[in-house]
């Protein structure tokens, strides 16, 4: 199974980027072991477009054309479901156990996302019911894939 970040907008360089691509390289790194054969990130362009809902609508579009056949696709979603590390693990396993082809976790751009995207959602998740920039919900998002696997992978978890 493959694990794919797909998000709105590009991250420049600076801390944030390095500290992504750390969680990222770390958790493809320890996915190895449990027949994960990436993490990856796509980075879609923002739309140009002069109102937000025809913004939405082609940054929607974009991300769905990167969403393979069968995935488990999760949204980041302010209004998500406060899921904790224990369970995110569990949740990619069960997706892994069904043979998804990936998991594809999905940040939209500012203008949310079209409803025709967000209704085929397995899950939305949030990391708190506070606003943050999409820099750091990507950060936190490796994070926790990371977190999840090194969970499945065995590792002493401090909550357990």
């Amino acid at each position: 199974m493959r694990i794919v970040v797909a998000a709105i907008g590009r991250l420049k360089r600076g801390p944030e980027t390095e500290l992504a691509e750390r969680y990222r390289d770390r958790a493809a790194k320890a996915g190895r072991s449990l027949g994960l054969r990436d993490v990856e990130i796509v980075e879609i362009r923002e739309s140009r477009a002069q109102d937000a809902p025809t913004r939405m609508l082609e940054e929607s579009i974009a991300l769905a054309n990167v969403i393979p056949d069968g995935a488990a696709t999760v949204l980041l979603d302010e209004r998500g479901e406060n899921t904790d590390s224990a369970k995110f693990a569990t949740l990619i396993s069960q997706w892994r156990a069904a043979n998804k082809p990936a998991t594809v976790f999905i940040i939209g751009g500012a203008d949310g996302l079209a409803p025709a995207l967000a209704d085929k959602a397995a899950l939305r998740i949030a990391f708190g019911t506070a606003t943050w920039p999409h820099q750091l919900v990507r950060v936190l998002l490796l994070e926790q894939i990371y977190r999840a696997v090194t969970i499945l992978s065995g590792h002493p978890y401090h909550r357990s």
